[in-house]
């Protein structure tokens, strides 16, 4: 074995691996709200010597020598990311989303403090209070929801229950809500009662850096986000915040929560940061709404319940109630001729989340392939079909339907090489 074996020779199990994962993605349809491609040159910097280099601490305060050219990296991915949003102060270190919500939780919260957040049913997420998280267990959270008739956040019922908990941090931001949230109003809700007002923006924040959706850094204190969603980077996560905390969220990331940095990822959260700044990348965002919009509306036609009747971002959360299936067999269905969905709660769900009565479908993926309107029609179309009949006849049509489709929008020029 040496440092320049190749990964089809030293393991060609993981090899084999990789090449059935690049198979499946590029012959189906990733329709998953949190999924997306990132391009070869995120890629190619996730997988630079870079992984090699140990940083602990930040730049120009390391506790290793050696790091003067990843000290550059990490300050130009914080240049970057600051200029993408406007903010005062970044971390880019945290390796996830919920890594990021929990240092920036304990950078302003002690143990047992209050914490309100979006409930995970309602279409919130984990890490902003639920009971199963440790967000939900190291802290006293309380959880608000949406009207479950109209699938709207009721400002006026947030402010009710924020004015009887007094929790010192309000949570904003969801993982399966379709809509534009109310950022201003939340922010006034959380000033009237002296908490700390943090944004999670981890699904939206491609549409928030190309101005289709409102920039959170006006009015929070604290705005969390990943780098792999709407963003279309690596897999990641990042911090911004008012400069009065980020001597707080700094520390509480390391030596707080985490150790040494993960600097090639931080180098592709760069390139990330750069691409979400060219204009080919507005042009992307902004077809991913008008994707989701139409296969939406297409939906619509075919008769299917849509939470909220519609959405204003990438993604729609389809309500299966009134059809003859849950959202576990919708996502098993689709499966089966490569469309990749899934199952999801809505509003007042009777099943379990390992059922659910909903299905959550997205367009970042497909859009990134170069797909637009006339292709939500098709899988629209593909969607119902499967859904209605899902025979062995027609998961067969659908199935050899599905990967034509996929064949005319490649996800490279060709097969990323291990």
């Amino acid at each position: 074995m040496t440092l320049t074996d190749r990964l089809e020779d030293l393991d060609p199990q993981i090899f084999e691996l990789i090449q059935r994962e690049t198979e499946r993605q590029e012959s189906g349809l990733e329709l998953i709200a949190s999924e997306n491609v990132a391009s070869r040159a995120v890629m190619e910097a996730t997988g630079s010597p870079l992984t090699n280099k140990y940083a602990e601490g930040y730049p120009g305060k390391r506790y290793y020598g050696g790091c003067e050219v990843v000290d550059e990296v990490e300050r130009l991915a914080i240049s970057r990311v600051l200029s993408l949003f406007g903010a005062d102060h970044a971390n880019v270190q945290p390796h996830s989303g919920a890594q990021a919500n929990m240092g920036a939780y304990l950078a302003v919260l002690k143990r047992g403090d209050k914490l309100m957040g979006m409930s995970l049913p309602h279409g919130g997420h984990l890490t902003h209070g639920s009971k199963v998280n440790h967000s939900g267990q190291i802290f006293d959270s309380v959880q608000y929801g949406v009207d479950e008739t109209t699938g709207l956040i009721d400002l006026d019922r947030v402010r009710d229950i924020a004015l009887q908990e007094r929790p010192k941090l309000v949570v904003a931001g969801a993982s399966a809500y379709p809509r534009i949230i109310d950022f201003a109003g939340f922010a006034q809700i959380a000033h009237e009662i002296d908490a700390t007002f943090l944004v999670d923006m981890a699904h939206v924040a491609g549409l928030v850096a190309t101005g289709h959706y409102p920039n959170p850094v006006d009015h929070a204190d604290i705005v969390t986000s990943t780098t792999h969603k709407t963003l279309r980077g690596p897999r990641g996560g990042f911090i911004l915040c008012r400069q009065e905390l980020a001597k707080a969220v700094d520390k509480s990331i390391f030596p707080g929560g985490q150790g040494g940095p993960l600097e090639h990822v931080i180098a592709a959260k760069a390139v990330g940061f750069w691409e979400a700044q060219q204009p080919s990348f507005k042009e992307y965002a902004g077809q991913v709404i008008r994707n989701a919009a139409k296969l939406g509306e297409t939906l619509l036609d075919r008769g299917y319940d849509l939470v909220t009747g519609g959405t204003d971002t990438h993604l729609i959360l389809v309500d299966l109630q009134s059809k003859a299936y849950t959202g576990k067999d919708a996502e098993e269905a689709l499966g089966r001729v490569g469309i990749h969905i899934n199952k999801n709660t809505v509003p007042g769900d009777p099943r379990s989340p390992f059922v659910t009565s909903g299905m959550r479908i997205g367009t970042p993926a497909v859009t990134a392939r170069g797909m637009e309107e006339d292709e939500m029609v098709k899988i629209a179309d593909f969607i119902d079909r499967v859904l209605v009949s899902p025979d062995d006849a027609t998961i067969a049509s659908v199935a050899a339907e599905v990967c034509d489709l996929a064949e005319g929008f490649p996800l490279y020029a060709a097969a990323p090489t291990p």
